[in-house]
């Protein structure tokens, strides 16, 4: 596959480069008006909890300590990049809004589901192209973009889906990163992610995750990181949905 120039915001603004339809609704295509929170009883989008600071830090101890023993405790590595990442998602969200992609993006929500995806198209793509190497990662992992978790705890509409798109965008940093789903290809997707998106969990991630790697696999890693970084540029320089084609 091409160039990893500008990837991950790349990711972040454009589903084309997969063929996706547009879907829209709560946290697809609607901005946050003040009457949503008296739609969905004081909340700000369907699958809100609000919580407070205690809350969330207690939510963030308890769901570290259970990511740490078990890493394949999806569900609790979500809570944790939930109570955690405010600060980063402002800034990936601002990130966003001073790119015109971005910015589009934002106004019109698109999602990445079984639903939005042109599968005939993607399957019909020569081998090599990124939506053709997209579907087969899906396949040959048994991995479908509908399993990622709703946001639950982020208290900001907007930054919610920022959160979201960083969920379903995963995927694609393993296609493009030839990564499988196992804790070695996770741990390298993990440090991308923690120097693109500089959340929290990510960065936790890439630091502890080697903990559960052998010698051997630790220096796979090494290898892999020092390959990506030599090819990637850390700026925000987009990659355009036709170089990813």
């Amino acid at each position: 596959m091409r160039g990893l120039s500008g990837a991950f915001l790349s990711f972040f603004k454009t589903s084309r480069g997969c063929h996706c339809l547009r879907s829209y609704g709560v946290l697809t295509g609607q901005q946050y008006t003040s009457s949503d929170s008296k739609q969905y009883d004081g909340r700000l989008y369907p699958s809100h909890i609000p919580t407070s600071s205690v809350q969330k830090a207690v939510l963030a101890l308890g769901s570290g300590v259970a990511a740490l023993k078990n890493p394949y405790r999806h569900d609790m590595v979500a809570v944790l990049g939930e109570t955690t990442g405010q600060q980063a998602l402002i800034k990936l969200r601002d990130r966003m809004r001073n790119d015109p992609e971005g910015y589009t993006i934002l106004i019109e929500r698109p999602r990445i589901r079984l639903s939005t995806l042109d599968l005939t198209r993607m399957s019909a793509l020569p081998d090599g192209t990124f939506g053709r190497e997209y579907l087969r990662f899906l396949k040959e992992n048994k991995v479908t973009p509908d399993t990622r978790a709703d946001v639950k705890f982020v208290d900001d509409e907007e930054l919610a889906y920022v959160m979201q798109r960083y969920r379903e965008v995963h995927d694609l940093l393993h296609t493009l990163l030839s990564m499988p789903t196992n804790m070695l290809g996770e741990v390298v997707v993990k440090l991308f992610e923690a120097a693109q998106t500089g959340l929290p969990m990510c960065v936790l991630g890439a630091m502890l995750g080697p903990l559960h790697l052998s010698v051997s696999q630790s220096s796979t890693v090494a290898g892999s990181v020092s390959g990506t970084m030599g090819a990637a540029q850390w700026q925000s320089c987009p990659m355009c949905s036709e170089h990813l084609l």
